[in-house]
């Protein structure tokens, strides 16, 4: 548009200017949303929002900021914008950047590499969780992911945090890992991949009337399967049957509490069930 046109709108209230060369249409209030895109657009077409704003924008909290709009442009320089934080990134590669709402803005995984560099590890664990409760990128992608962004600020605060714990065991894996905890606290073997209830479950003790699920990583995190289990739990409640479900992360890294639960768990049943009907456990 020509300055003149842009001057006549501006008289008759239909442009509203927000910055040099940024205009809000027909109202000059904004929703945060608005104050991204004019940040982003007041940058130059080589912007995208990142660091906290991107965060905020993403869903993941608690975004924090000093009150600045964070923008990164792909140049090595830019002009100053009052209200904007600008980073510069000459070598940004375009897999960093996707949009939202409309909105250009770095990935997630970008995005919490930016953050890292600023928040303390709670508040970054935080961050990672909150990213995978929201399906942005899940621990083990991210692990994966940061092999591609060698030496960067914020991707050894990420590594220390995830550490070992995003590595996934397979159902076999996982199984005899749990397997190795009841023998551990000498507990009676129990039956593996058994249908009780309806049901296919992980382990059974079927003289106690117990059965316990190992949750893998993935399969148990969308609404559907969060459904299914609850219906599977339900149904063994109503069965008199005593429902144990640890997740992926308690078997692996909280064993000794995952023992101890199983173990007081099968004592209580015992003595319930009585010595007659504990000799036909299988090992007891």
């Amino acid at each position: 548009m020509e300055p003149h046109s842009i001057q006549h709108r501006i008289k008759r209230g239909r442009l509203h200017r927000i910055g040099r060369g940024v205009y809000a249409v027909g109202r000059p209030e904004l929703s945060q949303h608005g104050h991204w895109m004019a940040a982003v657009l007041a940058c130059g077409p080589r912007a995208a929002l990142s660091h906290e704003s991107a965060a905020a924008l993403w869903g993941i909290e608690p975004a924090r900021g000093n009150g600045e709009i964070e923008v990164t442009v792909r140049v090595s320089s830019a002009r100053e914008r009052p209200g904007i934080c600008v980073y510069r990134r000459p070598s940004l590669p375009h897999g960093d950047l996707t949009v939202r709402e409309r909105i250009p803005v770095t990935t997630p995984v970008r995005t919490l590499i930016d953050i890292a560099r600023s928040r303390d590890e709670r508040s970054l664990e935080r961050a990672v969780n909150d990213a995978d409760k929201l399906d942005l990128v899940d621990p083990i992608t991210l692990h994966a992911k940061l092999a591609e962004h060698p030496g960067q600020p914020g991707v050894g605060s990420l590594r220390a945090l995830l550490g070992d714990r995003v590595f996934q065991l397979t159902d076999s894996e996982l199984e005899r890992r749990f397997l190795r905890l009841v023998r551990a606290a000498r507990l009676p073997e129990p039956l593996t991949r058994q249908r009780v209830n309806g049901y296919l479950v992980d382990f059974h003790w079927p003289e106690l009337g117990l059965v316990v699920e190992t949750d893998g990583l993935h399969y148990h995190r969308t609404p559907a399967q969060q459904v299914r289990d609850r219906r599977r739990d339900q149904a063994h409640t109503a069965a008199g049957t005593t429902n144990l479900r640890f997740t992926h992360a308690q078997v692996c890294h909280e064993a000794e509490q995952v023992r101890e639960i199983v173990a007081a768990t099968v004592d209580r049943l015992r003595a319930a069930v009585g010595e007659e009907g504990l000799a036909r456990i299988p090992g007891a």
